[in-house]
């Protein structure tokens, strides 16, 4: 079923999560032990994010070194089919740009079409480890507009071999990434809601936020969405903070602020086990005020944390 018609047909806040496929070496058990305890939720669906290859230098018996790319976690297109067949929940994999041709793309679209998939959210994704900035692969996608173009021409049955004619319509629901508090390459927050707005011009039927701690930056967000036209679906993204190192790691890696109340908070404490209460008593009252907003979904992404999202969704539903 489509994100869309999941919200189209609840009376209610629904819930979904988001998860890292496992590292290479791993079984699919370790995920399954992971998402467990969080079926008890019934989530309308569940993310699985999609990671880039990396290239590694390798040094060769004659001291020479070999350039080689590894995926660390690869398999998203495998492990959606999974969750699907072994919880019978819907499964969205991340689309990215980086590190992947337009073939390679419209050659995975295929594949999760195939397997009854029906939703992808679109990204650009994150700059190679070994670039200041993102570029992205010969004959690939620079922009998540872009992307989101390549899949809507899917849709429309079009794709790149021009000799394919009346090619099968392909019916995605597309959904695309927003900031609360701008993405860090926007130079100001009107362009980063314009740029936002031409995706959903483009096709997007949702918006799925990056995480945020403060409310009030989501509802003015989501203020200044409707004030540009941007009327579909805006499903805010939660995560805890667990850990003091977090408290410097997130604003530079992620590019968001930690209100005052909870840095202060969470100086306060003595371990990171004392930190995960104050994050989780956080987390709770974040979800419990935008449940009270009237979201559409809360969106938690659990990365590692699943004990601490059951609390926090155990007292909420």
């Amino acid at each position: 079923m489509k994100v869309t018609e999941h919200i189209a047909q609840s009376k209610k806040t629904l819930v979904s999560f988001e998860v890292l496929p496992p590292l290479k070496g791993k079984t699919i058990t370790s995920l399954y032990e992971h998402l467990d305890p969080l079926m008890e939720f019934k989530p309308s669906w569940v993310n699985v994010t999609y990671h880039r290859s990396e290239s590694m230098f390798k040094k060769k018996v004659d001291g020479t070194f070999e350039k080689v790319e590894v995926r660390k976690r690869p398999g998203t297109v495998g492990i959606c089919a999974a969750i699907m067949n072994h919880y019978r929940v819907d499964a969205i994999p991340h689309l990215i740009c980086g590190g992947f041709t337009k073939r390679e793309t419209e050659d995975a679209l295929i594949d999760l079409n195939f397997l009854g998939i029906d939703n992808v959210l679109v990204l650009r994704g994150d700059a190679a480890k070994n670039e200041s900035s993102f570029e992205p692969e010969p004959d690939g996608n620079r922009y998540a507009i872009d992307l989101l173009k390549q899949v809507g021409n899917l849709n429309h049955g079009i794709y790149l071999d021009e000799d394919i004619l009346n090619g099968s319509k392909i019916n995605f629901c597309m959904g695309v990434a927003g900031y609360p508090e701008k993405h860090f390459e926007a130079p100001n927050l009107e362009i980063d809601l314009q740029r936002l707005k031409e995706k959903v011009d483009a096709g997007a039927e949702y918006i799925m936020t990056q995480m945020f701690f403060d409310n009030s930056k989501f509802y003015a967000f989501v203020k200044a969405c409707k004030g540009i036209g941007i009327n579909v679906p805006i499903i805010p993204g939660l995560k805890p903070i667990t850990s003091k190192k977090q408290l410097s790691v997130l604003p530079r890696i992620f590019h968001v602020d930690i209100p005052t109340d909870l840095s202060n908070g969470i100086m306060r404490c003595k371990t990171d086990a004392e930190v995960e209460l104050v994050g989780t008593e956080w987390l709770t009252q974040q979800s419990k005020d935008l449940k009270e907003f009237g979201v559409p979904v809360l969106h938690y992404y659990t990365l590692g944390k699943p004990k601490v999202i059951h609390n926090v969704v155990k007292a909420i539903v």
